[in-house]
């Protein structure tokens, strides 16, 4: 029998379980290199995007539309299924909502992959100053994932125009003007989650230390943050491949000098690489979205439901 998994019963898994499950995976020699490319089909108005995966008994499927006008006309701009299969019958065993799932899913890898930075940087106590570039879903999940796991003191929230203060922020500003700069030099950790296709970041101000965690972007021609920031940056991506076809914040880095592929720390690196990484420079975590997160946070969420409807019975 087919289980549908509502928004609420994705986002009952919490951030501190998908952060988890995606470690888990990777921890059990998942290698994102060897995930199914998705495939980007071009619509009358938008994009619609097929990500399948499989991996550890499961396959699953996520069917995203992207639609830019949807904002104007008070929809969403991101809507999405995913259907969850038994690998070993390849039998549909949940449905669940894809938008939720991938809410869910895209800050658990940004914080699963800076765990050990974030924890760092905590140990200086008085917990964590963020600064959220985008007021949308992707900038509250990563406040909440980032919660989950590091005291948080502060979260200042930016975008192109003045606005009323979302709940998870204690206060917004404008991207023009003096204020936003100043938070970004104090900035612990900076997101940024907008469908921007120029850099939003002054790569020079943010400081030697700081975590970077960049969502918004997954084409070659869009990007968030500028050259000087991944210059200065060890970047962490979710897989080569996948970086240098879709990541516009690297690929265009590349292009003008000032990032080497081969410097490129990924996901399926082994441990030790990433513990070296040098603490006085800022470290960038830039992710496109891959099926294997979908599947891995997916499978992690319909067992917790699976497990809470057989304790009830």
């Amino acid at each position: 029998m087919t289980v549908t998994l509502a928004a609420a019963d994705v986002f009952a898994l919490g951030p501190a379980g998908a952060v988890a499950a995606v470690r888990e995976a990777l921890a059990g020699g998942l290698d994102p290199d060897g995930d199914v490319p998705r495939a980007v089909v071009p619509l009358a108005r938008g994009q619609g995007l097929l990500m399948p995966s499989e991996s550890g008994g499961w396959f699953g499927v996520k069917i995203a539309t992207v639609a830019p006008g949807n904002a104007a006309r008070g929809l969403r701009r991101i809507n999405a299924t995913y259907l969850l299969h038994d690998s070993a019958t390849l039998t549909p065993v949940a449905l669940l909502d894809g938008v939720a799932l991938t809410t869910l899913r895209t800050p658990a890898v940004s914080v699963a992959a800076c765990l050990d930075r974030l924890r760092a940087l905590a140990d200086g106590g008085g917990g964590l100053r963020l600064v959220v570039f985008g007021a949308g879903p992707q900038g509250e999940g990563h406040v909440a994932a980032v919660r989950a796991h590091v005291p948080v003191a502060d979260v200042t929230v930016v975008t192109r125009r003045e606005g009323p203060v979302p709940g998870w922020a204690d206060r917004r500003l404008a991207a023009v003007g003096g204020g936003a700069a100043a938070s970004v030099r104090r900035a612990d950790v900076v997101v940024t989650a907008t469908s921007a296709r120029e850099p939003v970041v002054d790569g020079r101000l943010v400081r030697d230390g700081a975590v970077v965690l960049a969502v918004g972007s997954h084409e070659p021609d869009a990007r968030e943050l500028d050259s000087v920031l991944m210059g200065r940056a060890t970047v962490v991506v979710e897989s080569r491949a996948t970086a240098l076809r879709e990541a516009g914040d690297v690929v265009m880095a590349i292009h003008e000098g000032s990032l080497d592929p081969d410097d490129l720390v990924t996901l399926a690196d082994p441990t030790r690489s990433r513990g070296d990484i040098p603490a006085d420079r800022p470290l960038v975590v830039k992710t496109c979205g891959m099926g294997w997160q979908d599947l891995v946070v997916a499978v992690a969420a319909h067992l917790r439901k699976e497990g809470a409807s057989a304790e009830r019975s």
